[in-house]
């Protein structure tokens, strides 16, 4: 005699963001609300028949305002009710999401259970709220188990607009449109219309030998440099002339391409030498690094800046204050931010699972 499956128990973590608002009839703002005036405007939740429980931001915040302290803040909670729920959905602002999606694929290793990112583009209060479907479609996403009994995606995703998308491939494209965010280098893990459809081919599994293990350690010694046509020696020295400096992410042309100016090469390779980890990015959304194509690539290769593939800037942002905070030297970082440790780039090399020992 089968016994019956127990329903499942689900932790909603409220950090503020335009779901959980209200217009301010006097001023016509926009203000943060609290979760039980949220939850009565969704009272489908009742019909899922599954435990949710809520924490919530006191006071809920802007996304705009969320930092690094935020996202340790959001992994303590998942951390301290791992053992007692099932999935996690995150109800965040728009504006910053992909990053705390990002942050979070790394700092919780191993993760063997949903954590699922949504909110919406109109508050969920009003009439033609995209809120409301988004929160409803991420609560059943985090829920979701496969004739194992296993977690469906045991991954940090974000749930967007029918899409439900990697973390730390996401990227927000659109501030007008209910079609929020993209995953350009990497397919959706899963499509919602009148089923929800898993491409579960597509979806990391965590390492059934190894336990869950959260991390708090981060390092914001990190610049982000965007070349432009002109762009000028005086304002590229004023950036890079940045006390504790300790990591540069490189936004390039096409394939990884930068001027041929010798005074930005010799400045990058200098900065190599200090101990500066050098990393190149494309300013194109599709499409990946190939510093070996051009000589425009070649000449950074040569100087030092390592490859960040078809990352977002999201992921290479978040990844490289996570490896800095954790004190490795200079070639171990460079060796992980070339390796997929949660499958925020696309490599033709290794891909590893762990971080390997931490201090």
């Amino acid at each position: 005699m089968n016994r019956p499956t127990p329903s499942p128990a689900l932790l909603i973590i409220y950090t503020g963001g335009t779901i959980g608002m209200l217009e301010n009839p006097e001023t016509g703002a926009l203000e943060s609300f609290d979760w039980e005036q949220l939850r009565r405007h969704v009272p489908e939740l009742k019909r899922f028949g599954y435990r949710i429980d809520v924490e919530s931001f006191d006071p809920p915040i802007d996304s705009s305002d969320m930092t690094p302290c935020d996202w340790q803040r959001i992994v303590r909670l998942i951390e301290a009710g791992y053992d007692r729920y099932d999935g996690f959905v995150v109800l965040h602002g728009t504006d910053t999401m992909a990053y705390t999606a990002s942050a979070l694929s790394f700092m919780l290793e191993n993760l063997d259970k949903p954590v699922i990112f949504t909110g919406s583009q109109l508050p969920i209060g009003q009439l033609r709220t995209d809120g409301k479907e988004n929160l409803l479609t991420a609560i059943e996403i985090a829920a979701a188990r496969d004739d194992d009994g296993r977690p469906m995606v045991p991954e940090v995703c974000i749930f967007f607009e029918s899409q439900l998308m990697r973390g730390n491939r996401t990227t927000k494209i659109n501030a007008e449109g209910f079609n929020a965010f993209r995953s350009y280098n990497y397919p959706a893990l899963a499509h919602a219309g009148i089923h929800i459809r898993y491409d579960r081919h597509l979806i990391r599994r965590p390492d059934p030998a190894r336990r869950f293990k959260p991390h708090y350690l981060l390092d914001t010694n990190v610049i982000i440099l965007t070349l432009f046509p002109g762009i000028r020696r005086e304002y590229v020295e004023q950036v890079l002339r940045f006390k504790g400096l300790k990591g540069l992410i490189l936004k390039t042309y096409g394939a990884g391409n930068a001027p041929q100016q010798p005074w930005l090469v010799d400045r990058l390779a200098a900065l190599r030498r200090q101990g500066v980890v050098l990393v190149n990015i494309t300013q194109c959304s599709l499409g990946t690094v190939e510093m070996r194509r051009y000589g425009t690539g070649l000449q950074l290769l040569q100087a030092g800046v390592i490859n960040g593939y078809d990352s977002t800037l999201e992921s290479m942002v978040t990844k490289l204050m996570f490896l800095l905070g954790h004190g490795y030297d200079m070639p171990t970082v460079e060796r992980l931010m070339n390796t997929s440790v949660a499958g925020e780039i696309t490599t033709d090399g290794p891909t590893a699972g762990f971080f390997g020992t931490t201090h």
